[in-house]
């Protein structure tokens, strides 16, 4: 069995585990996740606020039309996002210090 970290404390509790913040990729994809997220609760939201039923609303309608509203906060996130996952990954890389990948990393040699 391969050892991955648990992101469940042994005791119960959240772990403070944080070495999966030392890639750039890896909080990239979590930022991206985030804006769908944040996305789709907003849709779920405007969804909510209805003044009426619709004449052919049911509960297999109200299924799909969450499945759709799920695909549509992904590639919201995904091709015009509104810069919160953005907002977010940066946070995080300032508290875990990490250096941007665009930036070459300095030479010893002159």
């Amino acid at each position: 069995m391969s050892s991955v970290a648990s992101p469940i404390a042994p005791g119960g509790g959240v772990s403070t585990d944080t070495s999966r913040l030392a890639s750039k990729d890896n909080l990239d994809a979590a930022g991206k996740r985030f804006e769908a997220i944040f996305t789709g609760m907003m849709l779920k939201s405007m969804r909510a606020a209805k003044l009426g039923d619709g004449l052919f609303d049911s509960k297999a309608t109200e299924q799909f039309r969450d499945m759709q509203d799920q695909q549509l906060a992904q590639a919201m996130a995904a091709h015009a996002p509104m810069g919160i996952g953005k907002a977010m990954t940066e946070f995080l890389a300032k508290s875990a210090a990490l250096e941007p990948a665009a930036q070459p990393e300095a030479s010893s040699t002159p």
